[in-house]
């Protein structure tokens, strides 16, 4: 709900606040006197296009602020708004402040609770927050992308639409799913004689993991053999047959007066038992190390085959030795995927089909109650225009089956409001057929009617009573006294009849003090209220006949 309105240096308007309240408000004044500024200033703050004709004469800068109650978070049916401004990173209470000010170099700046803000986000706040109807505004119901989303709420199928999103994304993703396995089967099979070929080549190369470092280093053995064997042979004649029978000897000497000794000998003796051990050891070792050369002295060649072989299979495929095993079962793989890939493409096909079923079984039925619920829509709808003197005119909702390539999230139609203000002529949209009365009218029509959708933005309404008066313009305050009783409604009106259904009352006076011209806004009083609808009712001078009138206007309201 729209509390206040603070507005500084706005064309005539040097300094104005207002305060606002639920129900249904009301501003009146004479031609002229400045209702349009305070709706562009309006329209200035929630982010609508301007430039520096707005500012005041003779002033460098002008803001206009609008606070709005969006209520307590978490509380159930939790405003809006909150979700525009948590994707922002933007905490706010209570009060939502939306601040925009205008220099004299035709340049903006806006503000949400005073953090610099973008003009985008004041529309997208601004479409959560009121919604204003007139001649020249396109938001609301007057954009097309909004009639779905309206037609789903009167119709209760909200739970059905968000269901068929689900189903949307479902299908969609089997369809992704499946073009990429075929593009994947395509290319595979583009390469099958390539792939073939090279898993043949590494099946029979058979690369084992660390097999590269295990025949570096026997191939380098065997490189340096007769040097290996000369340094194992003289290894062999100090230690063999020398140092085993030695370090017996000294042990069997020690132990023979160990027990003269005591502990003292006692390390002596333990380290030429493990010395006695490792020489054993040691001897073990190298006598394994020379069999080993003996065996592998004519293998030189066949090493360095192998080695090599590896060697000219890395570089081929412009990989490494050591990852030769795993793209063997990499091309592997994707050759096993062309055998069995027929078929597992054939088995997402039938996956995409049945995902498409059930998206195509979910939207027609949508479709049918869509369908249903816009008989309803058109006929409520219908049945209000005659007392807003357009009995001659048509509304329908229109639901044209889309092309499969123009199916969405949203289902199969197009979903449209559409209007004929005569006999005979095609309906069309709203702003494009109705005048700006006439629209004016519309829209109050099928607000009322679908007065349980967004209830929490504010509706104002500007040239709904325009061109009409007596039982009409009762008919149009009737209606918007009662849209008012679920949310808050500003309406603009020259009709004393709106004028007095009002709970809210404001006057809008120009004033002169010398050559500076200023508009002056006053809430008034029970009492200055009858006197305003009676000049409404008579024009300059208030005769006491219109006073009277007023007054059965007031109680009769």
């Amino acid at each position: 709900m729209l509390v206040s309105l603070s507005i500084r240096n706005v064309v005539i308007i040097e300094k104005l606040d207002l305060s606002f309240d639920r129900g249904l408000g009301v501003l009146t004044g004479e031609t002229g006197a400045g209702k349009s500024i305070l709706l562009d200033s309006l329209g200035f703050a929630l982010g609508n296009r301007t430039d520096a004709r707005l500012l005041r004469p003779g002033t460098e800068q002008a803001s206009v602020t609008a606070a709005f109650d969006i209520g307590p978070s978490g509380e159930s049916g939790d405003h809006p708004a909150r979700k525009v401004l948590a994707e922002q990173g933007i905490e706010v209470e209570d009060l939502l402040l939306l601040r925009r000010v205008l220099t004299a170099d035709g340049r903006s700046r806006a503000f949400v609770n005073d953090q610099a803000a973008s003009a985008g986000l004041l529309r997208q706040l601004a479409d959560t927050l009121i919604e204003i109807q007139g001649q020249f505004d396109q938001r609301g119901l007057m954009d097309p992308a909004t009639h779905r989303e309206l037609l789903d709420a009167y119709g209760r199928l909200k739970d059905e639409a968000r269901g068929l999103r689900t189903l949307w994304r479902a299908w969609q993703d089997a369809l992704a799913e499946r073009e990429e396995a075929a593009r994947r089967l395509a290319e595979a099979q583009r390469d099958e004689a390539f792939l073939r070929h090279a898993v043949e080549e590494l099946d029979a190369l058979d690369p084992r993991p660390g097999e590269e470092a295990e025949l570096a280093d026997k191939r380098n053995r065997l490189m340096h053999r007769e040097k290996l064997v000369e340094g194992v042979n003289a290894a062999l004649g100090e230690i063999d047959g020398k140092a085993e029978p030695a370090l017996g000897r000294a042990l069997r000497a020690l132990e023979r007066i160990a027990t003269t000794a005591g502990d003292a000998l006692k390390p002596a003796l333990d380290a030429l038992q493990r010395a006695t051990a490792e020489a054993e050891e040691a001897l073990a070792q190298i006598n394994s190390f020379a069999s080993d050369m003996d065996i592998d002295a004519d293998n030189l060649e066949s090493v360095e085959e192998r080695y090599f072989a590896l060697q000219d299979m890395a570089r081929k495929h412009h990989s490494a030795v050591e990852a030769l095993p795993a793209l063997r079962g990499e091309l592997a793989a994707r050759l096993a995927s062309i055998d069995g890939g027929e078929a597992e493409l054939t088995k997402l096909a039938k996956a995409t089909a049945e995902a498409r079923r059930k998206y195509v079984d979910a939207a027609e039925a949508l479709s049918k109650k869509r369908a249903k619920a816009a008989a309803s829509l058109d006929k409520a709808i219908m049945a209000e225009l005659p007392p807003l003197k357009l009995e001659r005119a048509l509304f329908r909702t229109a639901l044209e089956r889309l092309p499969e390539d123009d199916w969405s999230a949203q289902g199969l139609d197009r979903i449209a409001f559409e209007v004929a203000t005569n006999p005979g002529s095609a309906p069309g949209p709203l702003g494009r057929i109705a005048s700006g009365g006439e629209l004016a009218r519309f829209l109050l029509a099928a607000k009322v009617v679908l007065a349980s959708v967004n209830p929490e933005r504010s509706l104002v309404f500007d040239e709904v009573d325009s061109g009409v008066g007596g039982a009409t313009a009762h008919a149009v305050g009737e209606r918007l006294e009662r849209l008012a009783r679920d949310r808050q409604v500003l309406v603009i009106t020259h009709s004393p009849q709106v004028a007095a259904r009002g709970a809210h009352h404001w006057q809008v006076q120009k004033r002169s003090s010398g050559k500076q011209v200023a508009t002056e806004v006053s809430q008034l009083s029970a009492g200055d209220r009858r006197e305003e609808i009676a000049r409404m009712l008579s024009g300059a001078e208030i005769t006491e006949e219109a006073r009277a009138a007023a007054e059965r206007l007031i109680g009769t309201g």
